[in-house]
């Protein structure tokens, strides 16, 4: 009996800290970063470089790598021509002019807020205290125009564009929806079990066990659906407005790790209380005293 009761203790201690690591999560601004600095010293130091008449720049991309194969004859000449080294560097990448048109900074985001990391970069810092720009903008689950179409996109690439905010919108909408459900269908499940510990009923504590595991579900359908938005974003087409460069750090924040704390401590203490009525013994049977009855107006 006291084995079960503290499985079921240890089960509502430890869906109450999930509970605050889920909170945690869920109001902070940490599940996804940023950090641009090396970016921004190497778009920096290419814009300083020398522009005298006797210096001549040649980028990276422009250095030959190797001298392309003969043309193949014969047979071999209904083949497919492959690009050669050289050509496919062109198609494909970026010049470090194209790279440093466009302005990446280190943020952080959350499933509510994206805001620039704070001492990551001195002119965004003064433009925040000036009140020119606000450190945090809100995350929109609306549809809206995207701000990346521009006129001289094509029409299949102005609508793939649409299409893909329309899904990024609704892995965001899923993110948030099943993480507010998971978070409620724990708190209801620690409530039920903790009344089940006031009047010692062990189908109550079943069924918080239940929402325990109900709730963990949910927050795992969250957090999938988190890294699938974020791996959805960075491989959306065209690739030259949103894919990173390679010298911008990005990954998973602290929010990120408390989301998944709260998931584990979410699935044991689901196991504790389901596996607790199971251990403890089932309750002593009450005493029945038979009636008593008239007899000759006697009471026997």
């Amino acid at each position: 009996m006291a084995t079960g009761k503290w499985l079921l203790y240890a089960g509502l201690s430890l869906s109450l800290v999930a509970l605050c690591f889920l909170t945690v999560a869920i109001s902070s601004d940490h599940w996804y970063e940023t950090d641009a600095r090396r970016y921004k010293e190497r778009c920096r130091t290419f814009s300083n470089r020398r522009s005298d008449p006797g210096f001549i720049y040649i980028p990276n991309h422009s250095l030959p790598l190797r001298a392309a194969r003969a043309e193949p004859r014969g047979e071999e000449r209904a083949e497919p021509r492959r690009w050669a080294p050289r050509n496919r560097r062109h198609l494909f990448a970026m010049s470090a002019a194209d790279e440093c048109s466009r302005r990446y900074n280190s943020t952080n985001m959350g499933l509510w807020n994206k805001c620039y990391r704070l001492g990551f970069d001195q002119d965004i810092e003064e433009l925040v205290q000036q009140g020119i720009i606000e450190r945090c903008s809100y995350i929109k689950y609306y549809y809206s125009a995207s701000t990346s179409v521009r006129k001289d996109f094509s029409y299949n690439i102005t609508r793939t564009i649409q299409q893909d905010d329309w899904h990024a919108l609704h892995l965001r909408r899923m993110t948030a929806g099943f993480m507010g459900m998971a978070l409620s269908i724990i708190l209801f499940g620690w409530t039920i079990g903790l009344l089940g510990c006031c009047w010692e009923q062990g189908l109550m504590h079943y069924v918080a066990g239940l929402l325990f595991l109900m709730g963990g579900t949910f927050c795992i359908i969250a957090l999938c659906t988190c890294v699938a938005g974020i791996n959805f974003e960075l491989s959306r087409y065209p690739r030259s407005l949103f894919t990173l460069p390679d010298d911008i750090g990005h990954g998973y924040g602290w929010s990120m790790f408390s989301a998944w704390c709260g998931l584990g401590l979410t699935l044991i203490a689901g196991f504790f209380c389901t596996l607790a009525p199971s251990i403890q013994p089932p309750p002593p049977p009450r005493t029945t005293y038979p009636k008593s009855r008239m007899e000759n107006g006697t009471v026997c």
